[in-house]
Formats: C-alpha cells, structure tokens, sequence
C-alpha cells in the first residue's frame, strides 16, 4: 500500500513539475496556447504570472518528493499530506476561479493520493 500511495503521490509531484515547465518556459508558445487556450495576446499580458505560479508549482512538486524521500516515515508522511492538501486546494479554487477542468486534472489525482497515503499509514 505504501508504495502505491508513494508512486501517485509521485505522479502527482510530476503533474506540477510539468505544470511548472508549461507556465514558465512554455507560456507564450503554441504548446502553452494550445493546453491553456490562450491568445498569444493573453498569454504575453498574462506571462509574468503565469511564470510565478509555475514556480509554486515546483515548490508543491519539491515538497511531494520530500515526502516520498524522507527519511525519516512520520516526517514523510507528514510533508506528503500537507502538500497534497495543497494541492487540493489549489486545484478546488482554480476550478471554481478558471475552469472545471482543473478539479480534475489537479485536485482529484492529489485527492486520490492522499486517500491512498491515509491508507498506507494507519
């Protein structure tokens, strides 16, 4: 159980590692446009922002490692958590704030993995 809860904790980790790389590097090329549904115009006024929450989103993407990483289980177990919630919350806002779509390419799979990491440490 523990290594399922690690390995979608770990997808998740990668989600935002991903996520990271389209808003900071990929914003404003026909990738990001196409993914985000942007207008280059959009995306050019928007890009400054967009490139900093990329970057939180390789702060929650780091955090998840750390959890996975650790050393020490109970710190593990804890970081994982906490980041997952994060994400989760993220992921509720973003879909009430910009698109439905986000509730389930960023809070369920986190949703998913905490439910899996709660299993693996009771």
């Amino acid at each position: 159980m523990a290594l399922i809860a690690n390995i979608l904790t770990g997808i998740v980790a990668a989600l935002h590692a991903y996520f990271l790389v389209l808003e900071m590097f990929f914003w404003t090329q026909p990738l990001g446009l196409r993914i985000f549904n942007n207008t280059l115009q959009k995306a050019q006024d928007s890009a400054v922002l967009a490139a900093n929450q990329g970057l939180y989103n390789g702060f929650l993407a780091v955090g998840l490692l750390y959890g996975i990483f650790a050393s020490n289980a109970a710190v593990g177990f804890q970081f994982k958590v906490f980041f997952l919630l994060c994400v989760i919350a993220a992921g509720l806002y973003g879909g009430y704030s910009v698109s439905s779509r986000i509730i389930y390419v960023q809070a369920l799979p986190a949703l998913i993995a905490l439910i899996f990491v709660w299993l693996a440490n009771r």
